[in-house]
């Protein structure tokens, strides 16, 4: 009987290096080894973000689960995800004069993401704005995907890249096996 190994993070870089990233419209980018962990999660973020759009939303106790599934989501992943990128991308990035003004905006962003988390945490969203975070939330991963991620891979060299892959899959350890999976009341309406 064969052995199955635990993946390490390098492991999980390698195998999904293999695999271009897709966004909405089945646009496909090729993405750096290195980022490939933090389009992954992006593609959880943006699944999350659909879903709520497509939801009614016309109950309070509508409203309520998914400020516990954004909940969810910002505590096994997203706030992992944004740390993440806070103390490894964005200060390479800033080594690069003309993504700072890019940095500098993504996180002003950030702080107003965690304003709405904050907010679904203490259940003080409504069906509005649910849908600004969905928005808000999908606009910033775009943006880091088809701006940041876009211009790092043109500016930085092999090796700068591999040096931030590295720092990423430390950051991102103790978010790299969480399974997301939808609140019991959400599932409860599927």
């Amino acid at each position: 009987m064969r052995r199955q190994r635990l993946s390490t993070s390098n492991d999980l870089i390698e195998r999904a290096h293999r695999f271009p990233i897709r966004l909405a419209h089945n646009r496909c980018m090729l993405r750096d080894k290195s980022l490939v962990p933090l389009s992954r999660q992006h593609q959880h973020a943006l699944a999350l973000c659909v879903r709520i759009n497509r939801a009614p939303l016309v109950s309070a106790r509508e409203v309520q689960a998914w400020q516990a599934e954004v909940e969810q989501h910002f505590a096994l992943e997203i706030q992992h995800h944004f740390a993440a990128e806070e103390k490894d991308v964005f200060p390479m990035a800033r080594q690069h004069a003309e993504l700072v003004p890019l940095v500098e905006e993504l996180l002003g962003e950030h702080m107003r993401l965690r304003g709405f988390f904050e907010q679904a945490q203490a259940r003080a969203l409504d069906a509005p704005a649910l849908r600004q975070f969905a928005e808000m939330l999908s606009a910033h991963i775009r943006k880091e995907e088809r701006q940041l991620f876009e211009e790092m891979q043109k500016q930085m060299g092999p090796e700068e890249l591999e040096r931030l892959g590295a720092h990423l899959g430390e950051s991102l350890a103790a978010s790299a096996e969480a399974c997301i999976t939808p609140t019991e009341e959400i599932l409860k309406r599927s």
